[in-house]
């Protein structure tokens, strides 16, 4: 069965012909989502979507080649400044963009032009010939306190689809998937996915560029039982718990205008072939 949202934004005659399409070099720009957090490596390092995507993409298609310019913390001006500019030169194959989600946020940032910047930065990745797949934002309205942006998140999400539109590329409408409706999918700092969370991710991303992971079911119905809500007592002991830990420090940073990307450099920031332990 066809998916809808797939025919809605990919036209039968572009998918046919990109999902046919062998992908050899893949760019990743964005925020703390990209960059990985919180799906950490027995090291230390973090893995997250972009990875666990270019490992899948690159054990089909000998030489491919790889970069990761995201950094945690960055604002919408920066990825398509900084690093859309490193993405260019590069000329991939495929970038996938993941940007707004610290402007949004901000209650001050005006959504209309925070779109117009995204549609500027899309609209280059296009001219030079790159597929381009963009992720929404996601539903926070199950998460106390983050609930507050549900609105200003959906309103931004609807411009995401309106540039994959006009700019004739992929999206992946986070929003949409059930699955990140479950606790079971985030971190603790509700703010970013866990491992298994990336790996919803990277499902669908895999399956709208043609290259599925395996059954639908991997993004879609992840979990073989329905998640277990605690009772309402320790929700709220829980929610206070996230306030001291995440919640009072990321306040505390914006308010002293710090980021906790500052001075942090790409993971990967050349495009280099996969290392064989890495596929």
């Amino acid at each position: 069965m066809v998916d809808v949202t797939d025919l809605e934004m990919n036209p039968p005659d572009r998918m046919q012909a990109e999902t046919s399409a062998v992908i050899r070099s893949y760019v990743a720009i964005g925020d703390s989502i990209t960059e990985g957090l919180d799906d950490p490596n027995p090291d230390g390092s973090y893995l997250g979507f972009a990875d666990r995507l270019a490992q899948h993409l690159g054990a089909a298609t000998s030489g491919f080649r790889y970069a990761n310019l995201a950094v945690r913390g960055r604002r919408s001006h920066q990825i398509f400044g900084e690093q859309l500019e490193q993405t260019l030169k590069f000329a991939p194959e495929l970038v996938t963009v993941n940007a707004g989600g610290n402007d949004v946020l901000r209650p001050n940032t005006n959504l209309d032009r925070l779109a117009q910047q995204f549609d500027d930065g899309v609209r280059r990745l296009r001219e030079a010939g790159i597929r381009v797949v963009i992720l929404s934002g996601y539903d926070t309205g199950w998460i106390p306190v983050l609930r507050v942006y549900r609105g200003r998140i959906a309103v931004f999400s609807m411009h995401l689809r309106a540039i994959a539109e006009r700019n004739d590329c992929d999206i992946v409408d986070l929003w949409s998937m059930n699955a990140l409706n479950d606790p079971r999918a985030w971190s603790t700092d509700r703010l970013h996915f866990n491992g298994a969370g990336h790996q919803i991710v990277t499902a669908r991303i895999a399956e709208i560029l043609g290259q599925p992971m395996g059954g639908r079911e991997l993004w879609a119905h992840p979990w073989a039982t329905p998640n277990l809500q605690l009772p309402r007592i320790l929700r709220r002991r829980q929610t206070r718990k996230w306030a001291v830990d995440y919640l009072v420090p990321w306040l505390s940073r914006r308010a002293m205008g710090r980021s906790s990307g500052d001075g942090r450099l790409p993971k990967r920031p050349d495009m280099t072939e996969l290392a064989p332990d890495e596929d």
